[in-house]
């Protein structure tokens, strides 16, 4: 690892120093001590005209200084990304290539297409490579523990993002944490946007709240926890529900978009409010309400998550009821934090693996803050 080969480069210059003060005929009082991963070393005046001491000690500190600093920074760093062409997945590789870099680390970012096999190529090849730490974004959440596996077997400090699996998996390897946001919370926002509304999401008064769930991958949690806590803060708030539709939109504009005029085309008036796991999908689901000549706010209610910078301008102009910050740039700056602690030496207990950062509910009274 890199931080060892500067503590070495340390010891043996420091080494450097005590052999050829010894040797010198000076007696004179230490001149500098500096801490240095919280000892204390004291070196001893060089002769005049004495270089080759002299030399010896400002390496010994160049090497402290270094070993000091090895972290943050200074490492090759792989990051695999499940697909490049996701929204969200893209303000989240960009603000964490933007950050990785500013600290001086050189950094690789891979597309896995969407494909885990890709990815499980792309883990390997940056291990074979000898990078010092990997950002993974697992294309398939039921991939982790393959991917755990693989990372384990190499010893690489290991940061999972976006998609987290179970504690029982992640404690199968104490240098490996998970960086994100509790999916039920944006799920409980978002049904929280609804209950504000001034009918409670009950728009013709018939007592219960009809409505379609456009969900993204099934097999991903976030979708799973989205999809179930969005109804359940209504229910939990005494509100009856009906699901009209339930269907697999994949994160994607273009199916929301699809699932949504298909759904406005059957159920009409029906539909009193589109609930989607992601604002990418809101927005297709938003050009479906528009070509149906419906009006959100008025009569139909939407919601997404991500705060995506469209969905934001969506908000603040009234075609969308809200959405929930999933922050890109936090889980971001999370996840670096996360990746330096095991660099650093930092271990994980079970249990304790998963850091999250908070959703914020976003409304038109403060998405211009988000902008």
């Amino acid at each position: 690892m890199r931080l060892s080969r500067k503590l070495t480069a340390m010891a043996l210059a420091s080494a450097m120093v005590l052999s050829m003060a010894a040797c010198s005929s000076s007696s004179s009082a230490p001149e500098s001590s500096a801490a240095a991963g919280g000892s204390t070393t004291t070196t001893t005046a060089a002769p005049a005209g004495d270089t080759t001491t002299a030399a010896a000690t400002e390496a010994a500190k160049e090497a402290a200084s270094g070993a000091e600093n090895a972290v943050p920074g200074g490492g090759n760093i792989g990051v695999c990304i499940y697909k490049f062409d996701d929204a969200f997945m893209t303000t989240y590789r960009n603000a964490l290539q933007e950050i990785l870099e500013g600290k001086g680390y050189t950094v690789t970012v891979m597309d896995g297409k969407n494909d885990q096999a890709e990815q499980n190529n792309q883990i390997n090849n940056f291990i074979a490579q000898g990078v010092d730490a990997l950002i993974i974004n697992p294309v398939m959440t039921s991939a982790a523990d393959q991917i755990i596996d693989t990372v384990k077997n190499a010893d690489i400090p290991t940061v999972l993002i976006n998609r987290e699996p179970t504690a029982e998996q992640m404690a199968a390897y104490d240098k490996l944490v998970y960086v994100g946001c509790d999916a039920r919370q944006s799920g409980t926002m978002q049904g929280e946007l609804i209950l504000d509304t001034p009918n409670k999401g009950d728009i013709n008064g018939d007592g219960k709240v009809s409505y379609i769930m456009i969900q993204g991958d099934p097999e991903n949690v976030d979708a799973q926890y989205r999809t179930e806590f969005s109804v359940k803060a209504l229910t939990d708030a005494g509100m009856e529900v009906e699901e009209l539709d339930l269907q697999r939109g994949d994160w994607d504009r273009n199916k929301g978009q699809e699932i949504a005029q298909n759904d406005l085309a059957k159920f009409g008036d029906e539909i009193e409010v589109i609930f989607c796991n992601n604002d990418d999908m809101a927005i297709g689901a938003l050009q479906a309400i528009q070509a149906a000549g419906r009006t959100v706010n008025k009569d139909i209610y939407l919601v997404g998550v991500d705060a995506l910078d469209a969905a934001l301008n969506e908000v603040v102009n009234g075609n969308m009821t809200g959405t929930v910050l999933n922050d890109a740039k936090g889980q971001a700056a999370g996840a670096v934090d996360a990746m330096e602690a095991l660099l650093g030496g930092k271990t994980y207990a079970s249990g304790e693996q998963s850091i999250y950062v908070d959703y914020v509910k976003v409304t038109p009274e403060n998405a211009a803050d988000f902008q």
